[in-house]
């Protein structure tokens, strides 16, 4: 069973290329999903109230997730500091799922591969987990014009994208490059040719 992490830019395209995985059998473990599931842990709540205040919880008794984001997201020094703290907090509950989740996968009978989607894959150093890493390419452009698309300012993009690893350096890790820049189907049959390879 293969092991595939997906990497991109912010607003890469890592959730279209994730589906068109997805298409071909492969088991999908989604990061964003997991750590938002995490986020309503009665333990992780009480955590986050401790370190930034009711303010970070909802009328619901919900973490207010806008609210956390603009305490993670903030600038130097303060949003790096909480968005560290943050991310000591979720990264090893999301990793412990993933795992569990292949391990089962191997005991049931397992896909032919699995896909973890994850935008800090390789900053949480989950990549040891996997067999391979694809970086999913587009332009910065392309990406800032699809997150605008998404509702988000230029300055959330920016933020955001401060918060990862530049995409040189993820693009280095990988050993496959899926361009998304093209249309849907394009970079469907790149995947498809990969997956073959497989």
């Amino acid at each position: 069973m293969n092991i595939i992490g997906l990497v991109g830019g912010v607003a890469a395209g890592k959730t279209l290329v994730a589906d068109c995985f997805a298409r071909l059998s492969a088991e999908v473990l989604d990061a964003d999903t997991a750590s938002h599931a995490v986020l309503r842990d009665r333990d992780v709540i009480e955590e986050a109230r401790h370190l930034w205040g009711e303010g970070i919880v909802g009328p619901d008794g919900q973490i207010d997730r806008c609210a956390l984001g603009r305490v993670v997201f903030a600038p130097p020094p303060q949003g790096p500091r909480e968005r560290r703290k943050l991310e000591e907090i979720i990264h090893p509950r999301v990793r412990a799922q993933f795992l569990q989740r292949i391990d089962q996968l191997k005991r049931d009978g397992p896909p032919r591969a699995v896909v973890i989607d994850a935008p800090l894959l390789l900053e949480a150093g989950w990549g040891p987990i996997c067999d391979h890493i694809a970086f999913v390419k587009a332009a910065r452009s392309a990406r800032l014009s699809r997150a605008l698309d998404r509702g988000w300012s230029e300055d959330e993009f920016l933020a955001r994208e401060q918060a990862q690893l530049p995409v040189d350096k993820k693009e280095a890790a990988a050993d496959i490059v899926i361009d998304n820049s093209g249309s849907p189907e394009q970079t469907y049959a790149q995947v498809e040719a990969f997956w073959k390879r497989l």
